[in-house]
């Protein structure tokens, strides 16, 4: 296997550890806000704000994830209608159009976190940056992923349709 291919099943895996551990924290969070709201009677005031971050950093991870894997590339119905042939060239369309999308989704994302990089969230006591972070990062790695994906060619057999 080469570097290229071990490097990107290494990312893939941490991305998917982080992204988990990111929704166990959000389900841990969440669980002991309704413990203590109702059972303690003392409403934490971090554990929302932490349950909303950490699920806004696991879905854009999880894109990536999603793009990885090319579950967001399917345009199914009119790649089965089309010749084996003109399909690839669908294919290459939809990866133009994504690519364009992720690299715009980086760029405002980039400029929005560049923007509230002096507002706090009250209750966890951090830059507000961190949170909007999640959009060029998960944007970045999900480009990489459909390039990645796209660069090893096509996964499944043309379907022929009657």
């Amino acid at each position: 296997m080469s570097v290229l291919g071990l490097a990107d099943r290494g990312l893939t895996r941490l991305v998917s550890w982080v992204a988990q551990g990111l929704l166990w924290s959000a389900v841990a969070a969440g669980f002991y806000q309704v413990l203590a709201r109702f059972v303690l009677e003392s409403p934490s005031a971090w554990s929302e704000a932490w349950t909303r971050a950490s699920i806004i950093w696991a879905v854009m991870l999880g894109v990536a994830l999603a793009f990885r894997q090319g579950a967001m590339l399917g345009v199914d119905l009119l790649h089965n209608l089309l010749a084996p042939r003109r399909a690839r060239v669908l294919e290459h369309v939809v990866l133009l159009i994504v690519v364009g999308f992720l690299g715009f989704l980086v760029w405002i994302g980039a400029d929005m976190t560049w923007r509230v990089r002096f507002q706090t969230t009250p209750s966890l006591g951090v830059s507000i940056s961190w949170i909007y972070l999640s959009i060029p990062v998960g944007a970045t790695l999900a480009l990489f992923a459909a390039l990645a994906y796209w660069a090893e060619g096509p996964r499944r057999l043309h379907i022929e349709t009657v």
